[in-house]
């Protein structure tokens, strides 16, 4: 399988490299070279100020949605809770009931 890096082939990236040397000769290629490294070093400053702007804008955000999802859980399980009794005592009254049954009818 051959490789491919953003769909140039090894024969295509040695003939660019070849024209570069060509175009702009073998003095102004490490100046390009340092030239795109700067580029590249202030989009990768960018890029990070952006992600640290949005992560403090949002930390906010995620705090009052952590605090809401901590009070719904809690009343969540509070009710869960008193379902629970709820069903105990029914399932209580309605033995009885059964019971109570039973034995006027066996009597």
């Amino acid at each position: 399988m051959i490789n491919y890096i953003l769909f140039i082939s090894g024969g295509e990236l040695v003939l660019v490299m070849l024209l570069a040397l060509l175009f702009f000769g073998s003095k102004a290629i490490p100046d390009i070279a340092k030239t795109m490294g700067k580029g590249l070093r202030e989009f990768k400053k960018a890029t990070n100020e952006i992600q640290r702007e949005i992560n403090e804008h949002t930390s906010d955000i995620k705090k009052d949605l952590n605090e809401v999802t901590s009070v719904v859980n809690k009343e969540t399980s509070e009710i869960k809770k008193g379902m629970e009794e709820v069903t105990t005592s029914v399932s209580k009254d309605t033995q009885d009931i059964t019971n109570g049954i039973t034995e006027k009818y066996q009597d």
